[in-house]
């Protein structure tokens, strides 16, 4: 390592990454609370219109500051096919997700949702020409082992449900890297738009079979405020990444597990067991030897703002 590279920051650049740090860590909240709501309304009002409100109250939001007034050209795309399998595919992970959430705590669907960023690294080579070492291909090995800690799969440690969760985070690993692709056609500002318009798009036609009345204001501003959660922790992670580099941020995506104990604990009176933080602790360990070999080799490991879950 040069010594350049071991120089200390300048005050201002110090001040920037801890004002990222700090922006990721509240983008990261955002979501676990979005989760959190999502747990809580499908149960009252169904997955399907609990997927529709975090979609219609977050596309609104959105549209109020991104659209073709404050941004011409906005929803012009060199790859517009793209960006609608993209916008799809994180569909399919929310309402994946939202799904299993019914049966799942908040922890475990978290760490399942963790393997995103293992998946994103086996895949890119078949799919991106960007093949993994040895040493990653071993990391990415013990992260699957961190899964089935988790999920036990036929002693029956988990509800089925988890293969809602696991189906999501399939999907969630192929929309990474249409990000990443994406990254070099579109803007950021586009990409963004387009995100939640596939969703709305095909669910806005079936919630009229699927509607729950909800029965008062307190669901009614619930789901207002899933998008609302949704939109801000996006419009965060692009913030904290303007002020310091993915790979100083990236290890803090971890600390959303924290969230979701927590959440899990208030909200639901949910606490993981030994299993369940075993398997994190597993996974987790893998993520972040995935990001330092990242940093040593300077090859990315996958788009740090879409490891999120909060979809």
């Amino acid at each position: 390592m040069s010594q350049a590279e071991n120089a200390p920051l300048p005050a201002i650049d110090r001040a920037a990454r801890l004002t990222g740090i700090g922006l990721m860590c509240m983008a990261l909240m955002c979501f676990a609370c979005l989760d959190a709501i999502a747990k809580w309304l499908s149960p009252q009002i169904g997955p399907i219109p609990t997927t529709w409100a975090r979609y219609i109250s977050s596309v609104v939001l959105v549209m109020i500051v991104l659209n073709p007034r404050t941004r011409p050209g906005i929803f012009v795309s060199r790859k517009p096919w793209m960006q609608w399998v993209r916008s799809f595919l994180l569909f399919a992970s929310t309402l994946l997700n939202f799904l299993a959430l019914q049966y799942l705590q908040l922890t475990e669907t978290m760490s399942i949702m963790f393997m995103a960023p293992l998946l994103v690294a086996l895949l890119s080579g078949p799919i991106m020409g960007e093949w993994v070492g040895l040493r990653r291909l071993i990391a990415i090995g013990v992260g699957f082992c961190g899964i089935l800690i988790v999920t036990r799969p036929g002693l029956g440690g988990m509800h089925p449900a988890a293969l809602f969760s696991l189906a999501g985070t399939f999907c969630y690993a192929f929309y990474a890297m249409l990000t990443r692709i994406l990254a070099g056609h579109d803007s950021s500002e586009t990409t963004m738009v387009y995100s939640g318009l596939g969703g709305l798009l095909l669910l806005t036609p079936a919630v009229p079979f699927f509607w729950i009345q909800p029965e008062n204001l307190t669901v009614w501003m619930l789901m207002i405020l899933i998008g609302a959660f949704g939109a801000i922790g996006h419009w965060l992670l692009i913030k904290a990444h303007q002020r310091a580099p993915a790979p100083v941020l990236s290890p803090f995506i971890y600390s959303q597990m924290l969230w979701m104990i927590l959440l899990g604990w208030l909200v639901f009176g949910d606490l993981p067991d030994r299993w369940t933080l075993a398997g994190a602790a597993v996974v987790i360990a893998s993520g972040l030897y995935l990001l330092h070999r990242e940093r040593v080799t300077g090859r990315a490991v996958t788009e740090p703002a879409t490891i999120k879950t909060g979809v």
